[in-house]
């Protein structure tokens, strides 16, 4: 399902009069052009469908364009070494950075090597295109959707701490803005107290794909229910519980804290905690897929108790280990659906498969910048109960209409 596919509607969630910040620019790294391709569009089509005298003030410079999309490029030596080009002017501008430090995809060659770029290597391509921008733009603002090292948030003992150390580079260099989603801990925003760090949840846009792909679902406690796979999704999973006026429940794994295995402490045991699961459909929220074993797991324990289908909603689907796994799972109806965001690569094979939506997120990502360009509140887009209260209500009247 292509979320973003709906009509260029413009955003009169404010007066179209609002003096913007600047005029906007997009820079799209490597693996980010087709992402940003949506997002250029939804901004383009708003802005021409707005009809404003006021537009013609020199306020408004830049207000429309036939493409916000910097032209931008990270060439490489043969040596491995790169550097970042700035082609178009962004003196004044307000400039968003859209970064996917996830997508493998990318190469480069190294003499006769080909590599494949790592998170380290979008990384410093980031910072290349901060630089060359050369301190002329006027604000900065950087949408890295996984949140670079995340998962190194906080200190183990003799531990390097990258996430907080990256925050701190990119504000030093002129930042002002981190937009992010699903962080890992959010705490780690501490590390830079003085500038603006969001993380934001695709919520509304899962419970929008899921009423898309299904006719049958009751929203209600009797018959559906939200379900974390550790105690660390807890807020995600209540926030979700709560604005669809379920139960939810959370599995607590119990892991062996004197050793590790590929850094992390091994599962134990999983014990579940909440109501009883037997014929009710289950959502699974997370924040993201590596491996698949967690998911795997929580899958098959709830189906032996005897759950009635079992939806996955994952923002990062990264799937680290291949797909053959999920296949095996769908087959023997243990899983019914896995909707992950289009926020990260998503290969050609993940996007074939029948068991897999493709959450897309460009209409969202639009909104956000032309909110911020306006320096209007994003708290609606942080916290979306009214958008969906709506859906819920809208999907509720086709049911009973459709019976």
């Amino acid at each position: 399902m292509d979320i973003d596919q709906e009509q260029y509607t413009p955003n009169s969630d404010f007066e179209e009069e609002m003096v913007p910040y600047g005029p906007i620019g997009i820079i799209a790294l490597k693996g980010t052009k087709d992402l940003a391709g949506r997002v250029d569009n939804f901004l383009v089509n708003w802005r021409k469908e707005r009809s404003s005298k006021e537009h013609d003030s020199i306020l408004f410079k830049g207000y429309e364009k036939d493409s916000f999309v910097l032209n931008t490029e990270t060439p490489r030596f043969g040596s491995g070494e790169g550097k970042g080009v700035i082609h178009d002017s962004t003196r004044g501008a307000d400039l968003y950075f859209l970064c996917d430090v996830t997508n493998y995809s990318i190469t480069y060659k190294v003499g006769s090597e080909i590599n494949h770029y790592s998170p380290d290597d979008h990384y410093q391509d980031l910072k290349r295109l901060i630089a060359a921008s050369s301190g002329r733009a006027k604000r900065m603002t950087v949408i890295m959707p996984f949140l670079y090292e995340g998962r190194i948030h906080n200190r183990d003992g003799r531990e390097s701490l990258d996430c907080a150390q990256m925050l701190k580079e990119l504000v030093s260099m002129g930042v002002s803005n981190i937009i992010t989603f699903d962080a890992n801990d959010p705490r780690v925003q501490n590390a830079i107290p003085l500038h603006g760090f969001d993380t934001l949840s695709p919520t509304y846009q899962y419970i929008k794909a899921i009423c898309h792909e299904y006719d049958d679902i009751d929203f209600d406690s009797d018959h559906l229910m939200v379900v974390s796979p550790d105690e660390h999704g807890m807020r995600r999973a209540i926030y979700c519980a709560s604005v669809v006026g379920t139960d939810m429940g959370m599995f607590y794994n119990r892991k062996d804290y004197t050793r590790k295995v590929n850094g992390q402490n091994p599962i134990v045991a999983s014990e579940f905690l909440g109501a009883d699961v037997a014929g009710k459909d289950v959502v699974i929220v997370d924040d993201m897929i590596s491996s698949g074993d967690t998911l795997c797991d929580v899958a098959k324990n709830l189906k032996a108790r005897n759950a009635k289908r079992v939806f996955a909603c994952v923002t990062f689907g990264l799937f680290t280990e291949g797909l053959e796994k999920f296949d095996k799972l769908y087959e023997e109806g243990i899983i019914d659906r896995i909707f992950t965001t289009n926020l990260v690569y998503q290969s050609p094979e993940l996007l074939s498969r029948e068991w897999y939506t493709s959450v897309r997120l460009g209409k969202y990502l639009a909104l956000l910048i032309d909110y911020l360009n306006h320096d209007y509140s994003i708290s609606s887009l942080l916290n979306p109960v009214d958008r969906i209260n709506k859906v819920l209500a809208r999907y509720k009247e086709q049911r009973n209409a459709a019976k």
